[in-house]
């Protein structure tokens, strides 16, 4: 797979008998950042095991926009770029690496986005370990960058879910963690220089079973006097209605949190239930008129502590209650995804019903995927991607959530990093016709039909799946393979990838004349877009364009841009 890490072999054969010897290049590219705002310089540090030059192609969509070149010495080249002050707009990089004559040795790539806030387009990732003594801050964002992860939720950080700054140093978290805010201050300093906002877990509603004990009549109750509990004598719920004595409490944490660290905002947790409750005085309370009030509440507060850069996030389990709070003044619609919402194609469906709720809200889907499941990770992702969501799953180095418990997370296997490392490559060269500046547009999937393959069905197996999405003058059609996967459902293991379809005889339906057709996977050595030859007629049904599609594997995305002089 030839991606920011790519190992190429170069063949020198020598004239010793009939020995034949190879040589192994590796070449690794990486931005300095995670994103870039206007006016910063693009900085593309590489490392070589040989070669002498290296030259860079950097490309927005299909457009070649300049190439830079730089020696390589002692292993390592600098390439420097100054972007036009646009935004949000993603670029690809091509890289060659060269030897003295000029002859190419390997080649790599990788990308990188210019953006005004993080949140335009949320690479949502996360901690978990904030251990005194902890060391490596900086090879960790360094390892968050290569992926494009732009921001942090710091999960379990805190000393107690009713107080969340700690009254020592080091302190024992509510599970018996021994943690560090010096730690948690590092990882934040070391997240800002990488330009990585950085997000401090909270929940909305839980407090301590000795923090309840002193504040009974601050609990949000099932019946009579019997309080709501999560887990066995681990947490009670606490009613967090707008004025009542604990939001108003946890509304003073986050500001504690606000003035004395550095993180860049609030994310906010629930349980998804209990969904309704009484409050001390046996009135009813609703918790799906209750979240979008406090959000409301609480990103005031954090505007007024961080300005125009605050962000506020709040997890919509089991999308509930998606339709209350996307409209609400969070920054993104953040789903965490459960039973019923278990197949393949739930996931695009999550995606796109947030964000018509949300008005065209960035959505990060928190749906946790071992990555020993390769297929079922590769595949999620692909949905999503195509969808224009983001998916919350990486952060530590070299781990991927698996668990809603973050600190047991997984460890991805080499070939695991690398298809996904191309995969969140593939996101953000392609960001301005997957998501950004795109709206769903599900009624023109039907649009497409492959010869043989069925397609127009809401199954999640044994077929292509199409996503459709619209942006000025063009539309992206997604195609994800569902074809022999042996399953249906993201959550259990897949014995198997889908069936590679190669030479697909395709026929879109189409309302205005077509003036290029290209496409472009996250599958293939080389991820560049390229031109697809197409035929244009009509039948009694109106106007069509026919061609054929070389190959899909997992993923493959198709550009239809039209003619603007129509």
């Amino acid at each position: 797979m030839k991606r920011s890490l790519a190992l190429c072999l170069l063949l020198l054969t020598f004239l010793w008998g009939n020995a034949v010897y190879a040589v192994e290049t590796t070449i690794l590219v990486l931005p300095d950042k995670a994103f870039y705002r206007p006016g910063e310089t693009v900085t593309l540090h590489v490392s070589a095991s040989t070669g002498a030059r290296v030259e860079a192609t950097i490309r927005y969509l299909d457009e070649t926009i300049t190439t830079l070149s730089a020696p390589v010495a002692e292993g390592a080249a600098r390439l420097e770029w100054q972007p036009e002050p646009l935004a949000p707009r993603g670029y690809g990089v091509d890289i060659r690496l060269l030897d003295a004559d000029g002859l190419e040795l390997a080649t790599t790539s990788t990308a990188f986005d210019v953006l005004e806030r993080w949140i335009q387009a949320p690479r949502y990732g996360f901690l978990s370990e904030f251990k005194p003594g902890r060391d490596n801050a900086d090879e960790t964002m360094s390892w968050a960058a290569q992926y494009h992860v732009n921001g942090l939720q710091f999960y379990d950080w805190q000393y107690r879910h009713e107080t969340l700054l700690p009254p020592s140093e080091p302190y024992v978290d509510v599970l018996g963690r021994e943690l560090s805010l010096e730690t948690v201050k590092r990882l934040i300093d070391a997240a800002h220089e990488r330009n990585i906002a950085a997000m401090p877990y909270t929940a909305i509603y839980g407090a301590s079973m000795a923090f309840y004990r002193e504040h009974p009549d601050w609990a949000l109750f099932s019946s009579g006097e019997r309080p709501f509990e999560f887990g066995e004598n681990f947490l009670i719920i606490m009613d967090p209605t707008p004025g009542s004595p604990w939001a108003t409490h946890l509304l003073g944490e986050f500001a504690r949190v606000l003035d004395e660290t550095a993180f860049d905002g609030i994310h906010i947790d629930q349980y998804g239930a209990p969904m309704r409750g009484r409050n001390s005085a046996g009135e009813m309370v609703s918790l799906e008129q209750v979240f979008p009030a406090f959000i409301n509440e609480a990103a005031a507060l954090v505007e007024a502590k961080r300005g125009d850069d605050s962000v506020v996030l709040f997890n919509a389990v089991r999308n509930w209650p998606v339709a209350a709070v996307a409209p609400s003044d969070v920054d993104a619609v953040y789903i965490e995804v459960w039973d019923p919402y278990r197949h393949f194609m739930d996931l695009p469906r999550l995606v796109s019903r947030a964000q018509e709720l949300g008005g065209g809200k960035p959505v990060i889907i928190a749906a946790y995927i071992h990555p020993d499941r390769p297929h079922n990770v590769r595949l999620a992702n692909a949905l999503i991607f195509a969808s224009g969501g983001y998916h919350l799953e990486l952060g530590e180095p070299g781990a991927m959530l698996a668990d809603p418990y973050f600190p047991q997370f997984g460890m991805m296997a080499p070939d695991v990093q690398a298809t996904t490392r191309a995969y969140y490559d593939f996101l953000v060269r392609y960001e301005n016709v997957l998501a950004l500046g795109t709206t769903g547009a599900p009624d023109r999937a039907a649009a497409l039909a492959i010869e043989g393959v069925m397609t127009n069905t809401r199954r999640s197996r044994d077929r292509v799946a199409v996503i459709a999405r619209r942006g000025e003058g063009r539309e992206t059609f997604s195609l994800i393979n569902l074809m022999g996967i042996g399953g249906e459902l993201w959550d259990e293991p897949l014995p198997n990838g889908p069936t590679p379809l190669r030479d697909l005889p395709v026929q879109l339906r189409v309302d205005a004349p077509v003036e290029r057709l290209w496409y472009a996977s996250p599958d293939d050595r080389d991820p560049q877009a390229r031109p697809l030859p197409f035929t244009q007629r009509h039948d009694d049904t109106g106007r069509l364009i026919e061609f054929t599609l070389p190959s899909l594997d997992y993923w493959t995305m198709i550009v239809v841009e039209y003619r603007l002089d129509r």
